[in-house]
């Protein structure tokens, strides 16, 4: 179907591809990995025409092709799920899955928005989401923002699919559904382009894989003839060791008190205790409630009834400002719109929770913003061109470590993490839980939410499993397992302690 080969691109003279092949065939899903800046999206965005190749050749179906735009490579019949999303939040679901293919009466330009609302239904419902298609997309979680761009390219009879993290926002019922739709379009010829950090996904749904390092091809295998172990070697060109790295932190006396915290129509009556050293998992399915309880604990949602006690003295937090005051830090689910100043360079989005340290009389202090940024730069491996790179041109995991460190900037007492590692790859998530490995044995009391069961599991020392807004359960660390996660997230039981 397609093969692109001897594919170079540069931008400001940093090479980013340098002499680049990858080959998809018809009814293939095929995988392509490596690190956070190995060159995966740009590959595809040169194979979409968003970007124009240096040097190289593309083929379509045999022909030679060279898109000047996306539009003409939709034609062509390749479709593309970005990384981060491109839903137009003030437009309904139904007319954002029908942008630029909208069904009118004749040449009119009047829509038929009946057939439209009744087919983006029937689409969305085929994939598991079960939501109002006459509802403004911003109202929607980022999970269900995804399988919209999803229904989105899968309606518009693509041969090829490329698919860059689409379940990084989806839960485990949600990633099911999906890729029972990508074996059933497979068995009718189509292709997918699979990009993931998640190796689970990789091994279970893909027949081969690519790997790129560094821009360059390191090789391509059959998904039967190869182990995890040996695809983390190619992308990383060394041994990873343990996936998650041993914890050594001291749990210390209780930090954060919830009591019955509520928040009308998103939770009711969570309660816990958080202690200094100790990383507390929070997990459930889409909609339970997690990232709303997070947001209230910040001060960015409002509690309608519940105490909040810090060293065991009330508190009471309206506002981000006060929580950033009381030493709490929170990486955001959407590093996108939340966690990041998109326009604004590396060194400024690191310095903006950090100006109380860089700043003097409300100038800032060149010296010191440097060094801010140098010292997380190498704490964290930020791949960076240098400090006045714009965030928005970072890879994905790199624009997280941007997010990750800005807060570390502060020196948190309390850490909320909200998938911390969503879009990084398997190096890169080594990295960040050594990293909260290292703040926990300090003595910082973390909070972490993930819809990742492995990480949960790996890197926590309780779990509160939440479902429809309330915790379902307690679990000690040596009592986790996934099919138990998954049964309190589902609400078997409701209520349990353990």
């Amino acid at each position: 179907m397609i093969e692109m080969t001897g594919i170079s691109k540069a931008f400001d003279g940093n090479k980013v591809l340098n002499n680049v092949e990858f080959s998809i065939k018809k009814g293939e899903i095929h995988a392509l990995m490596g690190e956070n800046g190995a060159g995966k999206s740009t590959l595809m965005k040169i194979l979409t025409g968003i970007y124009a190749r240096d040097a190289g050749e593309v083929k379509v179906k045999g022909k030679l092709v060279d898109f000047k735009n996306p539009k003409e490579a939709e034609r062509a019949g390749i479709a593309v799920i970005h990384q981060e999303l491109n839903i137009l939040p003030d437009l309904t679901v139904t007319e954002n899955l029908f942008l630029g293919n909208e069904k009118t009466f004749g040449k009119s330009g009047i829509l038929k928005t009946g057939k439209m609302n009744r087919e983006a239904k029937k689409v969305l419902l085929e994939l598991g989401l079960d939501v109002d298609v006459k509802s403004v997309a911003r109202d929607l979680s980022v999970g269900k923002q995804q399988i919209i761009e999803i229904a989105k390219a899968m309606s518009s009879n693509a041969e090829v699919i490329i698919m860059d993290e689409p379940t990084a926002a989806l839960t485990d019922r949600e990633i099911e559904s999906l890729f029972e739709t990508i074996k059933a379009l497979q068995e009718t010829g189509v292709s997918f382009v699979y990009i993931s950090h998640r190796m689970e996904e990789i091994f279970a749904i893909c027949d081969r894989i690519t790997i790129l390092r560094d821009g360059n091809y390191v090789g391509v295998k059959e998904i039967k003839e190869t182990s995890f172990d040996e695809i983390v070697q190619m992308m990383v060109g060394r041994e990873l060791g343990e996936r998650f790295p041993e914890r050594h932190a001291e749990i210390g006396d209780v930090k954060l008190t919830a009591d019955g915290l509520t928040r009308n129509g998103h939770f009711e009556n969570i309660s816990f205790e958080l202690r200094k050293g100790e990383v507390l998992g929070i997990a459930g399915l889409m909609g339970a409630g997690r990232t709303e309880v997070a947001q209230a604990l910040f001060g960015y949602r409002k509690l309608h009834k519940g105490d909040l006690l810090l060293d065991g003295k009330p508190v009471k937090i309206t506002n981000p400002l006060q929580a950033k005051k009381l030493s709490f830090g929170y990486v955001t689910e959407d590093r996108k719109s939340e966690g990041l100043i998109v326009e604004f360079s590396v060194k400024d989005n690191l310095s903006l929770p950090n100006f109380n340290k860089i700043a003097s009389n409300g100038i800032i202090k060149t010296k010191e913003e440097q060094s801010l940024y140098d010292s997380m730069v190498e704490r964290l491996g930020i791949r960076t061109s240098g400090p006045h790179q714009l965030a928005k041109s970072l890879s994905g995991g790199n624009q997280q470590k941007v997010v990750i460190a800005k807060w570390l900037g502060i020196e948190p007492d309390v850490l909320i993490l909200d998938e911390p590692t969503r879009g990084v790859d398997v190096g890169a998530k080594k990295e960040i839980y050594t990293i909260i490995n290292e703040l926990a044995e300090r003595g910082v009391a973390i909070l972490m939410i993930s819809s990742e069961l492995p990480e949960i599991i790996g890197m926590t020392d309780r779990v509160l499993v939440m479902h429809e807004g309330t915790v379902t359960a307690e679990l000690q660390r040596e009592d986790m397992t996934q099919e138990r996660i998954m049964h309190y997230a589902t609400g078997g039981d409701k209520v349990a302690q353990i």
